[in-house]
């Protein structure tokens, strides 16, 4: 039994000696970006008031959120690991409990956040296949621009011991093994894990733990945007803008996301996805190979980078 069921993961946080850099880079990506106080909060479309946070400081990785379902989840968690139940000083506010994993990475687990409104998305006629053809007498633009970021779907952390991290966030937080990547019977390098939310679909992963051969630290946070072509409007956006490219456009094997990769001005990578799987608890857990975690249904195979 783990402590409590978180529902989703909230936002990721980061540090740069450059904010006014960071804001045109989010904007290129398709978040909306705003200061408050000495940091840069950047939201989406979606309900929640921010998703990616950036403090001035030495470039870095500083922390993954994620959303309880209550504020007496928080009170759990405070009891049972010793700490306190502080205020979220951020867009939305709310409480928030800060605790750190195995490696060192920051763990803000947040609940009781007012919504943002919601931004109105594009409204773009529908796709036409050989099934069905719901799109007549009309022509179809996509129009130009960022891709609309929705919401945050899944951070993928580097662990420097897979199962220990793998019984920390479980215990914590309720986790579910979407798909767990074996090197032989004996010795497995990592998981997909997904929210147990019963009977409620979530997607095929929010928290990816990877035991790589880099050592513990980011690998990269992924964003949900509002469709595949809002995806490729997105990637010809940030192309012409001169960003860098990591790996995409392809689909994924494990979680079957449609992925494009690209990286900030300090070097962490952003994924925009689209058309991602969701299980519900009864779905069960999957083992599967390195190769499946590398492999794509289409598109190019991973760079050096992303090893």
């Amino acid at each position: 039994m783990s402590l409590i069921k978180v529902e989703d993961i909230a936002f990721v946080r980061f540090r740069a000696p450059d904010l006014a850099e960071m804001a045109g880079f989010l904007e290129d990506f398709g978040l909306v970006p705003q200061t408050a106080g000495e940091k840069l909060y950047a939201r989406g479309a979606g309900p929640a008031p921010f998703l990616h946070v950036t403090e001035p400081g030495e470039p870095g990785f500083a922390g993954v959120g994620l959303r309880a379902s209550s504020l007496a989840d928080l009170e759990v968690v405070a009891e049972a690991e010793g700490v306190k139940v502080e205020p979220l000083d951020a867009p939305g506010g709310g409480q928030v409990v800060r605790l750190t994993d195995p490696d060192g990475h920051v763990v803000e687990v947040v609940a009781g956040q007012a919504a943002a409104p919601e931004l109105a998305l594009p409204a773009r006629p529908p796709w036409n296949s050989a099934a069905g053809r719901p799109r007549q007498r009309a022509v179809k633009r996509t129009g130009v621009g960022a891709a609309h970021v929705v919401r945050l779907g899944h951070c993928v952390l580097n662990v420097s011991n897979f199962r220990a991290s793998e019984a920390w966030y479980k215990d914590r937080f309720g986790f579910i093994t979407s798909d767990e990547i074996a090197l032989s019977p004996e010795f497995s390098i990592g998981a997909f894990l997904r929210c147990d939310r019963g009977d409620v679909p979530t997607d095929h992963h929010t928290l990816f733990l990877v035991q790589a051969p880099k050592g513990p630290g980011f690998n990269h946070a992924a964003f949900e945007v509002a469709d595949l072509d809002d995806l490729m409007a997105g990637h010809d956006r940030l192309k012409a803008a001169g960003r860098t490219p990591e790996w995409g456009v392809g689909r994924h094997v494990l979680g079957s996301q449609v992925f494009d990769y690209w990286r900030d001005p300090w070097g962490h990578t952003l994924e925009h996805w689209t058309d991602g799987d969701l299980f519900t608890a009864a779905d069960g857990s999957n083992t599967a190979t390195l190769q499946d975690l590398l492999a794509v249904q289409w598109g190019p195979a991973p760079p050096p980078t992303m090893a």
